[in-house]
């Protein structure tokens, strides 16, 4: 099994920044993808971004392009989303999760998830 354990979230107001963490624990594996989803009161959850083992990164969500960046440090088992400028409509239920494998490989969907973090509320105040 594998522990995915979030942190960071909580209230900011509008055009302010949080950084969130994630790390693996466990049966964790070589050269996994880690990545981002979140999910909004009454919508679907969507994906953010993933990146790769080599640090690819996959296109950002439309909605947070400019303002979020991924990144991981592989040594900590660790990835991290930086959020920017952030929005009342970022407010949501973060969700850091770990699928596939390969160096170059990063999850595009929900559906090729392995395991999912129990996930942080961030809150943007207008």
């Amino acid at each position: 099994q594998v522990q995915l354990v979030e942190s960071g979230g909580g209230l900011v107001q509008a055009g302010g920044s949080l950084r969130l963490s994630c790390t693996a624990s466990g049966r964790t594996f070589a050269r996994y993808s880690m990545g981002w989803f979140r999910q909004a009161p009454g919508k679907e959850r969507e994906i953010i971004t993933a990146i790769s083992y080599s640090g690819r990164n996959a296109p950002y969500a439309d909605s947070v392009k400019g303002r979020f960046t991924i990144s991981r440090d592989n040594a900590k088992n660790t990835v991290y989303l930086q959020m920017n400028s952030l929005k009342p409509e970022d407010t949501a239920v973060y969700y850091c999760a770990i699928g596939g494998s390969g160096r170059d490989y990063y999850f595009s969907a929900a559906a090729e998830v392995d395991y999912w973090g129990q996930g942080t509320q961030v809150t943007v105040s207008s």
